[in-house]
């Protein structure tokens, strides 16, 4: 019985894994090379899926913010808008 080529070859090293979160820390390299680690197929399957799932959290963080800016807007313009006499403008 032979092993698929994927347990075949050896794991991903501690020298590749240190580059690879050192260049996902960099501001806009870092999230291209995430999509081309997630969506390569020649990228070891450890690292595709440790990117796929950086890039959900990614995702996540990123709805939350535009939902607490939008929360914390509304809420100021509210604030402003009771401030306002309506009745003055014509």
């Amino acid at each position: 019985m032979e092993l698929p080529n994927e347990y075949k070859k050896p794991p991903t090293s501690l020298g590749e894994w240190i580059i690879a979160v050192l260049v996902k820390r960099l501001p806009l390299i870092g999230l291209i090379m995430l999509i081309v680690w997630a969506t390569d197929k020649n990228t070891d399957p450890d690292k595709a899926n440790w990117a796929k799932a950086e890039l959900i959290v990614k995702l996540i963080i990123f709805a939350a913010v535009i939902l607490f800016i939008a929360v914390i807007g509304f809420g100021v313009f509210a604030n402003f808008a009771d401030e306002i006499d309506w009745s003055e403008i014509d």
